[in-house]
């Protein structure tokens, strides 16, 4: 029987958590029989070289869940009731005859695969330069509060809270958090049904098509910009035009007079990290106002405004009620735990709610609540001060390396976790890009970020968020000799 187990001395999961997942396998997959006893806990132990308390502490725990049975004087036996539902294929199956099968590829309405997505590799931690946006160095997130908000967030009278099905409703701790600690540091003040959880900002962006866009309607988003905004427009059949942008962000003019809806990031301009001026806000809301069109304000990285005066949120300044506002908390929790949330008027919220309760009813209200936790006991607002000193420490190398082994290309203004790096024009990021990876160099070109095909392709992002400092530097260095191998 020890050869069923597979036991690993330095993983992370305890050795009981090990031989617990090992036995509940080997029962779950019939090998072993119910008429047999299991060894005894001294005899696995010994075998496995274990301590005998870890086997009775496994034994009992399948015991209580049902795996096994314990007989008195004769051991522990498998349960047979999970043993009766494997089924053996019959050695004498006939061959079955051809049956023509559904053709999945013309019968879909949507093909979302068809749409190209950000260049960002799922494996940047394999690389030595990660030099991505949007991931988070590990190393800074406060581990040791995070687990204890788990465990806060696992005590009986939470289970109680948040076990039971809440049809289409939030935590309404998480909604109390996001009134209090979050919206007012970008001057919005909401109701409680003024605001709609998410799962990441990218769910918010898919209600908010679904809601308003249609085979009439024109989507307006910046370019370059969040290109991903734009496909799930498409999905809905809605035309996407590209607007310009310049050093103040979204241009404010005539492109505006087709849209129907507006989709921009004013506090760091998606890719360009620009914010724009607070002229440019009011003129935008006044011209929404006047061609009767929709603005969707992505908040992007506003929790990595590290500004001491930084500008309100467009939302702040709405007093139409056009703007409807998109946050998240996954750049600084973790990427991979996907809130954020949707703020605008409570006609709007409330079929938003519907809507995602079709979809998914509501996030899951563990996460939620273990996220309201670490919002109210203020471990969210020291990881921010926390960031703010790393990024800046990150930014001025940046600055200092770029300045020294690239001074023929402009970046700028190193804002939250990147900046926007312009090299020579002669210069195929895209090319670059390619040549960079295999070197363990990782890097995003403007082809992520160009919803249209006639913009200049020598942009690259420039990202800080999960590259050490230590890296930067030569990273750095490295990207200079690969363009310079390019210019040859």
């Amino acid at each position: 029987m020890s050869a069923l187990f597979h036991l690993e001395r330095g993983s992370q999961a305890t050795l009981q958590q090990q031989v617990r997942e090992h036995l509940v396998s080997a029962i779950l997959g019939g090998f072993l029989p119910p008429n047999k006893p299991l060894p005894s806990c001294r005899s696995l132990a010994k075998n496995l070289n274990v301590a005998r308390n870890t086997i009775v502490l496994v034994y009992d725990e399948l015991v209580s869940d049902g795996y096994l049975t314990s007989r008195e004087r004769s051991g522990y036996y498998v349960n047979a009731q999970f043993t009766g539902g494997h089924l053996e294929a019959s050695p004498d199956t006939p061959a079955e005859p051809h049956i023509d099968k559904v053709n999945w590829l013309e019968r879909l309405k949507v093909k979302p695969g068809h749409q190209s997505n950000a260049s960002q590799s799922h494996s940047w931690q394999s690389y030595q330069y990660p030099f991505v946006y949007g991931q988070l160095d590990t190393s800074l997130f406060p581990i040791d509060s995070w687990r204890k908000c788990w465990k806060d967030a696992v005590s009986v009278q939470a289970i109680r809270d948040w076990s039971s099905d809440r049809y289409d409703s939030d935590d309404p701790q998480l909604i109390e958090q996001l009134q209090k600690r979050i919206l007012p540091s970008r001057g919005i003040q909401a109701s409680s049904e003024e605001i709609l959880v998410t799962v990441g900002s990218q769910q918010a962006i898919y209600l908010l098509a679904q809601l308003l866009l249609d085979d009439q309607s024109c989507f307006g988003i910046e370019d370059p910009g969040y290109v991903s905004a734009g496909h799930i427009a498409r999905v809905f059949n809605a035309r996407v035009k590209s607007l310009r942008i310049d050093g103040d962000g979204m241009e404010v003019d005539e492109q505006l007079n087709e849209c129907d809806a507006v989709y921009l990031t004013p506090s760091h301009q998606c890719p360009t990290a620009v914010t724009m001026p607070l002229a440019r806000r009011l003129a935008l809301l006044e011209a929404a106002q006047q061609q009767d069109f929709i603005v969707i304000e992505d908040d992007y990285e506003m929790e990595m405004n590290f500004d001491t005066h930084p500008t309100p949120a467009l939302k702040s300044l709405d007093k139409a009620e056009r703007v409807l506002y998109v946050g998240s908390l996954s750049k600084t929790l973790a990427p991979g735990l996907r809130m954020g949330f949707l703020v605008g008027p409570r006609a709007l919220i409330q079929e938003a709610r519907n809507l995602r309760q079709l979809m998914l009813r509501h996030p899951p209200l563990n996460n939620q609540r273990a996220v309201a936790l670490f919002l109210a006991q203020g471990y969210h607002d020291a990881l921010l001060r926390k960031l703010a000193r790393v990024f800046q420490e990150r930014g001025e190398c940046l600055a200092q390396a770029l300045k020294q082994h690239l001074p023929d290309c402009l970046s700028s203004p190193i804002s939250g976790s990147s900046c926007w790096l312009e090299l020579p024009e002669h210069i195929d990021a895209g090319l670059l890009k390619q040549r960079a990876a295999k070197e363990g160099l990782l890097l995003i070109s403007a082809d992520s970020y160009h919803f249209g095909n006639h913009l200049p392709k020598n942009y690259l992002k420039i990202g800080l968020s999960a590259i050490p400092l230590e890296k930067i530097e030569p990273g750095i260095r490295l990207l200079a000799k690969i363009k310079a191998q390019l210019q040859t």
